[in-house]
């Protein structure tokens, strides 16, 4: 039986000598700061052209975590690519022979994978939200006001869940490209389609993006947008419940399926 340290030592070991989880990585950082820099930027100098409405319920902090619809993405190909590589390559039949307790093998590489989305999720929150706020002059809130903290918190614990999700995802499809080709347009272009859409945004408030989300908002309905039937610590809760379910089906399809 594989003791559990030397698991997480090779799922360690795995994931910082392969150079495109390292690069996915840097990128969600790098872009998630940089574009949320940047539409900071942009909203004070147009904060006088918003609606009353959009005015009304600026919400300084989440405007900073603006970048996040693309670093999502990034996160996205991370948690794909730690599963999805190991198919690719042949390597899944090795590692499960020399790790033949499946449970052990996933939620080794699940807590490895986690723990340093995390790490990086919370890191490109603070930036995010401090060169936003630096950014946004007048308009600026700070990490003590109320409810700020739990929102820049939350923004790291977001982009941590979308990469556990997308693990659980790819575990089981057990394919980089058919697991890319899901989840980034559902993210990217289904999730914010049909978020707009009057019948169908009554569903989308539930997918685990949109639920998820509410946690970096510190003004409810921030800028206009559509009131939701649960606060910041139930749309997490949500997100969470769709986390759970793909790791328990990517456990299951592991344990059922041969590599």
């Amino acid at each position: 039986m594989a003791a559990v340290p030397a698991v997480l030592q090779s799922e360690w070991t795995k994931i910082r000598t392969v150079s495109s989880t390292v690069w996915t990585l840097a990128a969600a950082l790098i872009v998630t700061v940089a574009m949320g820099a940047a539409l900071s930027a942009v909203l004070k100098s147009s904060f006088d052209d918003l609606s009353e409405v959009e005015r009304a319920t600026f919400d300084p902090t989440f405007v900073s975590f603006s970048g996040m619809v693309l670093g999502q993405l990034a996160m996205v190909v991370f948690g794909v690519l730690v599963v999805g590589t190991e198919y690719s390559s042949g390597m899944i039949r090795t590692s499960l022979a020399a790790v033949p307790q499946r449970a052990t093998f996933l939620f080794s590489k699940v807590a490895v994978a986690g723990a340093l989305a995390l790490v990086v999720g919370l890191v490109t929150s603070f930036l995010s939200f401090f060169l936003g706020q630096a950014l946004l002059g007048e308009h600026r809130t700070t990490l003590g006001a109320d409810n700020v903290l739990r929102a820049v918190v939350g923004g790291g614990l977001y982009m941590g869940l979308i990469a556990l999700f997308s693990m659980g995802v790819a575990t089981m499809l057990r394919s980089s490209m058919l697991s890319l080709g899901i989840l980034v347009p559902f993210f990217f272009l289904i999730s914010q389609i049909l978020s707009a859409v009057p019948k169908a945004k009554e569903v989308a408030k539930y997918f685990p993006d949109q639920a998820g989300s509410k946690i970096m908002q510190v003004v409810p309905d921030a800028l206009g947008s559509e009131k939701a039937p649960y606060g910041p610590w139930g749309g997490l809760g949500i997100m969470l419940l769709w986390v759970a379910a793909s790791l328990l089906g990517g456990y299951l399809v592991l344990k059922r399926r041969d590599a």
